[in-house]
């Protein structure tokens, strides 16, 4: 399977906008994926989940969310990390920041 870039843009806060989600390819081994977010003045964490199983009855606000230790709390800098172990789910959220902004854009590119 070639690797694919996705990418998702939030311009307001998570509570409001929503959690822009990445649900990885865990099948693909060895797991490896990069994460970078690009902001202008906004607070945000990326966040990771075991709980996606890929049913359907999947709901995201029930899930147990972990900050990505590089990614958490950053305020309107630029960042990039990268997962080695496998997760289920990975999402934005943006907590404080302009509305009326660039907004934060997360970037996923995972091997494949």
């Amino acid at each position: 399977m070639p690797s694919i870039l996705w990418q998702k843009t939030l311009i307001g806060l998570s509570s409001t906008d929503g959690f822009p989600i990445y649900f990885p390819d865990t099948d693909i081994r060895p797991f490896a994926l990069t994460v970078a977010t690009y902001a202008s003045s906004q607070t945000y964490n990326v966040e990771h989940s075991l709980d996606y199983t890929g049913s359907s009855a999947f709901i995201s606000s029930n899930a147990t969310w972990f900050q990505n230790s590089t990614q958490s709390g950053a305020i309107g800098v630029n960042l990039i990390s990268n997962y080695a172990f496998p997760v289920t789910a990975i999402r934005l959220n943006v907590t404080a920041g302009s509305t009326t902004n660039t907004g934060v854009t997360m970037k996923i590119f995972q091997a494949g």
